[in-house]
């Protein structure tokens, strides 16, 4: 089973991850990129997909025109864990 993070570790990873928020209910982070079009915005999911792929780690998003909206959390953790922190690092190497 995959460990949920303590609220010192979340603390500690959102400090490392500036672009990020911890989400309302505290289960989850967040975050909002804006690019130059759809078509960037598609390969930027591309590239993420293929590494969430990788990680067996899939982020939950959301997708209109050149905006991506990306949720992660781990559900088998009932909340944040290692896996979500690493694969916002790896998004954000490829935002």
């Amino acid at each position: 089973m995959v460990a949920r993070l303590t609220d010192t570790e979340i603390s500690a990873a959102l400090n490392e991850l500036p672009q990020w928020q911890l989400r309302e209910d505290g289960l989850a982070i967040t975050r909002t990129l804006k690019f130059g079009d759809f078509a960037e915005a598609f390969g930027f999911m591309t590239r993420v997909a293929i590494l969430a792929e990788k990680a067996d780690h899939h982020p939950e998003w959301f997708n209109v025109y050149n905006r991506v909206e990306i949720t992660l959390t781990t559900h088998h953790a009932d909340g944040l864990s290692q896996r979500d922190v690493a694969l916002a690092r790896q998004i954000d190497a490829s935002a």
